[in-house]
């Protein structure tokens, strides 16, 4: 057999095992690319090794080190409940404040992950003392952290955009932010309205604020300059994100804002592995031609004016079960161009931001860590049975319909 067919099987083995084990999928991808490397290619081991993506690594290290600094120290929690206090204990306010929270802590660098951990248990507390209905609350913060899970600041974009730029679109920070955000903003926006929002406008305002002020110590202040300063350099300066991430950690380790022991145990380190395993193995599945045998199968499943709608159900119903960031996004944003080259026609940039979006909006079912948070966020007392289930079909639900959005609606942003 081929080491172009080895390495399409490889990639077929991880992603089912991805959906039904418990193995760090980038331990087996890289246990996968060493046979098909070195047994089937007859390559020198170092070529495998020199496929292990070292920026993208340490890129993730330093922006996840330097959020860890600031989720261990109490700032991230103590902004959180800061914005919840600015609704002043009117209920309408607290599902979209907590949409726009999550999102807002997803986007400056920790991603969805670290946001939803933070917010699902404030806001699904806040939520119950202001009798808004628990899956309203949940929805709001899943889609929230998902909704700013594509900046160029947050892990998984970094991890987007890495994939975007190999699959030869580059640049399009702006776009791959705006059309992920959009979808999310649309898709919560119907959830609004059909669990509970507008009798929440009819509510009276509270008699107390849902949560007590808290104030800002003067080492979360100084953690809260440091990062200011440092989204600053990333935006106006081209900054390498990653490196000077390293730099603004160890500026507020040495301050004494924080301790690295915890905020190195801080970082999602399988996360990296799987994310890092998963890219080594799908650069031989480049380098053989496997690549372009996967290219040809999904080009049967698609016509130039459907592939957008197609890429998004595929990627959805995989990132149901499996891992949207550490297999979904390096195992198919490579793929576009060889797809857009076998279906004769479509637009790179269109199917790219459709496997982001197609993958993304699934994310708050319960069998996905972010949908699992919300329902773990949820007070004592409430029915966890009854959210698990109804976040699950809500998460199934949106493979459909993130497929009928970027069908019709991917155009907009590229």
């Amino acid at each position: 057999m081929n080491p172009a067919t080895l390495s399409l099987i490889a990639l077929v083995a991880v992603i089912v095992l991805s959906l039904t084990s418990r193995i760090n999928i980038g331990v087996l991808a890289v246990a996968l690319a060493l046979p098909v490397g070195v047994g089937a290619a007859g390559w020198k081991p170092e070529a495998v090794l020199a496929l292990f993506p070292s920026s993208l690594f340490l890129t993730l290290a330093g922006v996840t080190l330097l959020f860890g600094v600031a989720q261990t120290n109490g700032t991230l929690e103590a902004l959180a409940r800061r914005g919840v206090r600015a609704c002043g204990g009117t209920p309408a306010l607290l599902p979209p404040l907590f949409f726009l929270l999550a999102g807002a802590i997803s986007a400056l660098g920790p991603g969805a992950l670290a946001a939803t951990a933070l917010v699902a248990p404030l806001a699904l507390a806040a939520g119950a003392s202001a009798g808004v209905p628990p899956f309203l609350m949940a929805l709001m913060v899943a889609n929230g952290g998902n909704a700013g899970n594509l900046s160029p600041f947050s892990a998984v974009g970094v991890i987007v955009h890495a994939n975007m730029a190999k699959a030869g679109v580059p640049g399009h920070e702006g776009a791959v932010f705006l059309a992920n955000f959009a979808a999310h903003v649309l898709v919560t926006g119907g959830a609004w309205l059909l669990f509970g929002g507008p009798a929440l406008v009819r509510r009276p305002r509270l008699a107390a604020a849902v949560v007590a002020p808290v104030a800002l110590t003067g080492r979360q202040g100084f953690t809260l300059v440091v990062l200011g300063l440092w989204v600053a350099g990333v935006v106006g300066l081209g900054f390498n994100p990653g490196l000077s991430a390293f730099a603004a950690a160890a500026v507020l380790i040495l301050a004494r804002c924080g301790e690295d022991g915890p905020a190195v145990a801080s970082v999602p380190w399988s996360v990296l592995l799987m994310v890092s395993g998963v890219s080594v193995l799908v650069g031989v599945l480049e380098k053989t031609g496997g690549l372009d045998l996967v290219s040809g199968l999904l080009a049967r499943l698609a016509t130039p004016g459907t592939v957008n709608g197609a890429m998004a159900f595929v990627t959805g119903l995989i990132s149901t079960y499996s891992s949207t960031s550490g297999v979904v996004y390096p195992a198919f944003l490579p793929m576009v161009p060889g797809l857009v080259a076998q279906l004769g026609g479509g637009d790179p940039l269109q199917v790219a931001l459709s496997i982001n979006v197609g993958a993304a909006l699934v994310d708050v079912s319960p069998l996905s860590t972010i949908g699992a948070l919300c329902v773990a966020g949820l007070p004592p007392g409430g029915d966890s049975r009854r959210l698990f289930r109804q976040m699950l079909l809500w998460g199934f639900s949106m493979v459909p319909v993130s497929a009928l959005l970027c069908q019709f609606g991917a155009r907009w942003f590229s």
